[in-house]
């Protein structure tokens, strides 16, 4: 027969489990939370250095042109590495659903080949245009292409560092909701640069050689 007390005592402890149970779950909602308005901190970043392109892309000061500088064919090979990334990534989080952590890991690993071969492309492309004399500080518009594409690049090396780190967490920890989380995060910020890289295409590359 349980006294008043010990039942009090039970009830507590229920109220602290529970309580804690919902204390973890609400800890997972404002990580989510919080990452998605780093997103759109993000989007107006990128937002306003779109805009100084737009007003400064004309700007060349007699030096070259984006129709001289740009090779279609060199960025559409970026281009692609960047959107097959974003596959792989995918084909990651469908082996984290499933419980396969193995699988997670070798396809984290492909993407990060993916994406390194991008910035490894895009350092390639800076460098050339560098050595031909069309560094930063040639035009107002180079100043801000050289921004906005290495603003992205930036953005693409911290994913693939953080690729890494989640790569190694998995592989300790396991698929576990603190690793999940993380990698559920890393998922929409990796495909948030996919979606960024599509806009550089259309409005900086396709549209300045055409």
């Amino acid at each position: 027969m349980s006294s008043p007390a010990v039942s009090a005592a039970h009830g507590a402890l229920d109220g602290v489990s529970h309580g804690g149970d919902a204390h973890h779950h609400d800890d997972g909602s404002k990580t989510l939370l919080g990452f998605w308005i780093y997103l759109m901190s993000d989007c107006l970043i990128f937002s306003g250095l779109f805009a100084t392109f737009a007003v400064l892309g004309n700007s060349t000061a007699g030096g070259p042109t984006a129709k001289e500088l740009f090779e279609l064919p060199y960025v559409l090979g970026e281009t692609m590495l960047l959107l097959i990334s974003s596959v792989t990534f995918g084909m990651a989080m469908l082996g984290m659903h499933a419980g396969r952590k193995g699988s997670v890991v070798a396809w984290l690993a492909v993407t990060f080949v993916f994406g390194a071969g991008f910035i490894g492309m895009e350092v390639y492309e800076f460098a050339k245009l560098i050595h031909e004399g069309a560094g930063p500080s040639t035009s107002a518009f180079l100043s801000s292409y050289f921004t906005l594409v290495g603003t992205h690049g930036l953005h693409v090396t911290c994913g693939l560092i953080w690729l890494v780190v989640m790569m190694d967490q998995i592989r300790r920890f396991g698929l576990t909701d603190a690793t999940q989380r993380r990698l559920s995060c890393l998922s929409l910020f990796w495909h948030f640069l996919d979606i960024v890289w599509i806009c550089v295409f259309t409005f900086v590359y396709l549209r300045g050689a055409i």
